[in-house]
């Protein structure tokens, strides 16, 4: 019973630590409401905010708008 205990905490604790971990990447809800895929504003996969090219920046820094953003180059 005790084991039981302690498994279903580590279930708990892992599953917020996960969903923690993911909040600083790139979203699927980002590349949704863009109507775009992630490699448009990252250089790299998966999706993080230090693998920003010079869209993924502009993008950000204006309010997450693509409006006076420059598309990346090959797109």
């Amino acid at each position: 019973m005790k084991l039981l205990r302690v498994l279903f905490v580590l279930t708990i604790l892992s599953g917020t630590l996960l969903s923690i971990s993911t909040v600083s990447t790139g979203t699927p809800a980002y590349a949704k409401k863009e109507s775009k895929n992630c490699k448009y504003c990252h250089s790299a996969l998966p999706a993080k905010a230090d693998n920003l090219n010079d869209t993924g920046k502009c993008y950000k820094a204006n309010d997450h708008s693509l409006d006076k953003c420059k598309a990346p180059s090959g797109s």
